[in-house]
């Protein structure tokens, strides 16, 4: 049986973007984890390293100029959620048109991945 698991894009982010990427997101319950100081990351700034460069390498140049942008990891709050029905795509539907306004200080490929929990502060 797999263990529980929270749905995420990752997303690498325009540094000086960051903080506009995040507050855009916020009102849609959409929450941004930067992968280095993602609670659930023992070692975030290695894992964040990791995936930048797979992401980047991956696209074989195309993504070059992200090469030194925030690996982060968006996952949608509760509102998305009903019980345990899975995650709507009106959800999916939703970010990825909100990334697609960001479109040149964003750089991701469509598909969720699955990390443990990430716990929003004011659910601790």
């Amino acid at each position: 049986m797999r263990p529980p698991h929270q749905n995420v894009a990752t997303v690498l982010v325009d540094p000086a973007m960051l903080r506009e990427l995040e507050l855009d997101l916020m009102p849609l319950d959409l929450w941004v984890w930067p992968v280095a100081t993602a609670p659930i990351c023992a070692d975030g700034p290695r894992q964040a390293f990791q995936i930048r460069r797979r992401m980047v390498e991956a696209k074989r140049g195309a993504w070059d100029d992200a090469r030194s942008w925030t690996p982060v990891w968006i996952s949608f709050g509760d509102s998305w959620y009903h019980g345990d029905d899975p995650l709507p795509w009106a959800a999916h539907a939703a970010l990825w048109a909100k990334l697609s306004e960001h479109a040149t200080h964003v750089r991701y490929r469509l598909g969720l991945g699955g990390v443990p929990r990430l716990v929003l502060p004011n659910e601790a």
